[in-house]
């Protein structure tokens, strides 16, 4: 145990810690030329294809040190981006240090900042790595200033790398023996490991990643999952070298992976403990903070068919990542779906192209909205994140707040102080954290900050600024529900709750939009919106016309008019008892919106 690391590389997004985790591979020895490639730990086509990492992954590695001593580093690579931070703190339950990675040509960013503030939270051991040295533009004083002013660490010892040339690698692994210090535990004691993730294989069943704190796990082990009761004898243990690789037996502060033929997937639950069935433990370890959800949308299947295999797809995704949450509902125009609970917009979307990719679904997502604490009356209080959810008589409705960590270049102020007054924010604190450089904290209600607020704010600052946000309660606000009716009747899919200010021009844009793709009728379609019994923007689809007149060659105008006032009667009736088809491309493009 002395002889065993583990660690994670945490870092903004694009700082480059999958880069710098490639080239640790190399330098230990892990991949053969033939099997090298770019993001090595970033399994998924998704990942791949954009550049990020969405799933922390874990990799043993083998290390000979300058001292001649053998090492095992169990190295996290980590994901950057704000709506994957749940990934990360459950990453870091599993280490006893981290490798802080800034860029040296950007400086230190907002989740820089937020995952620094996780590893302080665990007590771990931070090393500061200022990487991309080898760029034109790199400055490395310049972040060291930074990382003693605003993180408080001492820079002295920061190591300077680059992920893509190999500089510094040696360094941050002596490092990481150095000043990292090996895990606690005792191999005799009772079996306690904590599930730190899980995903669903066709052929083994359930596989869980667990890393072991107390006690040994060898194959043929009868365990217990000490939150859901279950027991299962214990297949096959493995490491990834970043391969599968079998081994007999698995001792404190290592993390491996277990296959047990789990059939049931509510058997298993992240942040749970395993424990021996034989010689159980006394308690489980604490759990991972449960996340929650902060946008909520609607998944319906295209055909009504696919409705079980939704729920089938969304069951075994929920194994592999815990932090997006669903429950059955229904809709009138859409059928039957799930709604579903997201950290964020990129994890929702990130969520639904998993779910057409992997198992194959055609899927409707509804707008994405927050949840609103609702005061029905004294007493009686509760969260709505559906909008048909509102009761019609209510005292006052409060909607999320959230707090946003601004960092960019001062000279983006203006357009930055333009936005935050357009998504109803308040400013909160200002500070310069180098010459040019600026952090600005603002409050914002969460429905103002969840459809284009991340564009708008790249787009103001030429990209240059980051964001980062927290929870920060809820406040009282003057929110309606708006209707989409279309011939009266209202379609529950288009259901929105909006600030009063902005309600008309929301409405405006909605009906125009449906206009354009609601085909026409044998009689006029109106398209209204409308807040309670308020109509306050409509539009109308005009009628399909038969020239009923053609065959009249002349005579009196008495028998064009009887022909006119008949077509007049039968599209009156025809709309009395006609219903709207309202085609999925409506839906997608205003919900696209």
């Amino acid at each position: 145990m002395r002889n065993i690391r583990n660690f994670s590389i945490i870092a903004h997004v694009d700082h480059g810690k999958s880069t710098l985790a490639d080239r640790i591979l190399d330098v230990c020895g892990a991949v053969s030329e033939r099997e090298k490639q770019a993001q090595m730990l970033d399994q998924m086509d998704l990942e791949r294809e954009r550049g990020i990492t969405i799933k922390a992954q874990t990799v043993r590695l083998n290390y000979t040190a300058k001292d001649g001593n053998q090492y095992i580093l169990n190295l996290i690579d980590t994901p950057g981006h704000v709506d994957f931070s749940y990934e990360v703190s459950r990453s870091l339950k599993a280490c006893e240090g981290v490798l802080l990675l800034v860029d040296s040509t950007q400086g230190i960013e907002a989740q820089t900042l937020a995952n620094m503030h996780l590893a302080l939270e665990q007590n771990l051991a931070v090393i500061p790595v200022i990487n991309k040295i080898d760029l034109p533009a790199a400055d490395p004083e310049m972040v060291k200033h930074q990382i003693e002013d605003v993180l408080c660490i001492d820079s002295s010892e920061a190591i300077l790398a680059s992920g893509k040339s190999g500089i510094g690698v040696a360094d941050i692994l002596e490092a990481v023996v150095a000043r990292i210090p090996p895990p606690k535990g005792d191999k005799d004691a009772p079996l306690k490991a904590l599930v730190l993730d899980s995903w669903y294989d066709s052929y083994r069943g359930v596989v869980v990643l667990a890393r072991i704190f107390d006690g040994v796990m060898t194959p043929n082990m009868k365990a217990r999952f000490m939150g859901t009761g279950a027991e299962q004898i214990i297949a096959q243990i493995g490491v990834f070298t970043p391969f599968g690789k079998e081994v007999q037996s698995a001792g404190p502060g290592e993390v491996v992976f277990m296959t047990a033929a789990i059939k049931n997937i509510a058997d298993t639950k992240v942040g749970d403990t395993i424990t021996e069935s034989l010689k159980p433990a006394a308690e489980p370890l604490p759990d991972f903070k449960e996340a929650t959800p902060m946008v909520f949308c609607g998944l319906y299947p295209i055909e009504g068919a696919n409705y079980n295999a939704l729920r089938e797809a969304l069951d075994k995704l929920h194994l592999n990542d815990s932090s997006f949450h669903y429950i059955p509902e229904t809709s009138t125009a859409l059928g039957f779906g799930f709604r579903c609970g997201f950290l964020g917009l990129l994890h929702m979307e990130i969520i639904q192209e998993r779910l057409e990719r992997e198992f194959n679904l055609n899927l409707i997502t509804t707008s994405p909205t927050v949840s609103y604490r609702v005061t029905v009356k004294p007493g009686d209080v509760r969260i709505i994140d559906n909008p048909n959810s509102l009761p019609e008589q209510y005292d006052f409705i409060e909607e999320p707040l959230i707090k946003a960590t601004i960092f960019t270049p001062d000279e983006f102020l203006g357009p930055i102080y333009s936005l935050i007054e357009e998504k109803r924010g308040v400013q909160e604190k200002l500070e310069f954290i180098g010459p040019k450089r600026v952090m600005l904290v603002a409050r914002f209600p969460l429905n103002e900050v969840v459809l284009d607020f991340f564009d708008k704010l790249k787009t103001a600052t030429k990209g240059y600024a980051s964001v980062d946000y927290e929870e920060a309660g809820y406040q009282q606000a003057q929110l309606d529900k708006l209707d989409i009716l279309v011939n009266g009747d209202p379609v529950d899919a288009l259901g929105f709750i909006v600030h009063r200010e902005k309600a008309y021009t929301f409405g405006r844009d909605i009906v125009s939009k449906m206009r354009e793709l609601i085909p026409r009728q044998m009689f006029d379609v109106a398209i209204q919106a409308a807040i309670g019994s308020r109509v306050i923007a409509r539009e109308t689809v005009k009628a399909l016309r038969k020239n009923v007149t053609a065959k009249c060659y002349g005579g009196d105008i008495t028998r064009k008019r009887k022909l006119l006032e008949k077509q007049k009667e039968g599209k009156k009736r025809m709309k009395q008892i006609g219903s709207v088809e309202i085609p999925q491309t409506a839906f997608l493009a205003v919900l696209k919106r």
